[in-house]
């Protein structure tokens, strides 16, 4: 074995993993079969999976499916990813097989990995435990959605916000200055500097507005039609939804239209 490497073994085999990794096997062969371009998993969507990832174990624990002890080591390491303190165990680039399930076992692989560590002993499972109630087929859906609504609520509005109103100040600053108005970058009439603004700042407001209205769909959650869409775990997913904090203070919605 080349220095520096451990084996982890899956149904596959086994494969050698740089000894410092937190993650293993599945996370290994992805990163070395899909070396392409340059662009990794963002980081929003690893925080959205580690918010996921807690609340699943929360949920799991309160319906009596997972012991309250590996809830507990779940969720200590889903707040240090959240932290940034384990960025770099997620290499794997966006160009992947589909359903983002390298990314989703990444994840799973790592809080295990962590919570052995802190454990001193294997107490956690990367599927068994770490995944439990959950498929790549709705958890990485469902990490896209949360983080997609973190992301607008965190960052965009608050952006548009601060412009609608740096505009607003300059309305009343400009106020009588006038200038001619162009159109086809020809001379036409002349439009006070303060109009030519508002309608700068009607149209990021109009915008805002529909972001908001947009935002109904992107609070809807694949979590629990689990791999083929039956539902066959929506009872935990109910439970885990009440975990998963919202940046926006709106509900998170579960999206329960599955086929029968």
């Amino acid at each position: 074995m080349m220095a520096g490497m451990r084996i982890e073994r899956d149904s596959l085999g086994e494969v050698p993993v740089p000894s410092e990794a937190l993650w293993g096997a599945q996370t290994q062969r992805s990163y070395e079969n899909f070396p392409l371009g340059i662009e990794i998993m963002p980081l929003e969507i690893v925080y959205a999976l580690a918010r996921l990832k807690a609340a699943a174990a929360r949920a799991n624990a309160s319906l009596g499916v997972l012991e309250e002890e590996k809830s507990v080591l779940i969720c200590r390491v889903s707040d240090e990813i959240l932290s940034g303190m384990h960025d770099a165990q997620f290499p794997l680039s966006v160009w992947q097989t589909g359903s983002g399930t390298q990314s989703n076992m990444n994840m799973n692989e790592v809080i295990a990995n962590r919570g052995n560590q802190l454990a001193g002993g294997r107490i956690l499972h990367p599927n068994d435990d770490v995944n439990r109630s959950q498929s790549s087929n709705d958890t990485f859906p469902t990490a896209m959605h949360v983080a997609a609504a973190c992301a607008v609520h965190a960052r965009l509005l608050p952006a548009i916000d601060a412009l609608i109103a740096e505009f607003a100040r300059l309305e009343v600053e400009h106020e009588g200055v006038v200038k001619s108005g162009r159109t086809h970058l020809m001379d036409a009439v002349p439009i006070a500097f303060s109009q030519e603004i508002f309608g700068w700042r009607g149209l990021l407001e109009a915008a805002r507005e529909d972001i908001i209205a947009s935002m109904e769909g992107v609070y809807r959650l694949a979590l629990g039609a689990t791999a083929v869409g039956t539902g066959l775990l929506l009872s935990a997913a109910g439970q885990a939804l009440a975990f998963i904090p919202n940046a926006s203070g709106a509900a998170l919605l579960h999206h329960e239209r599955v086929s029968k």
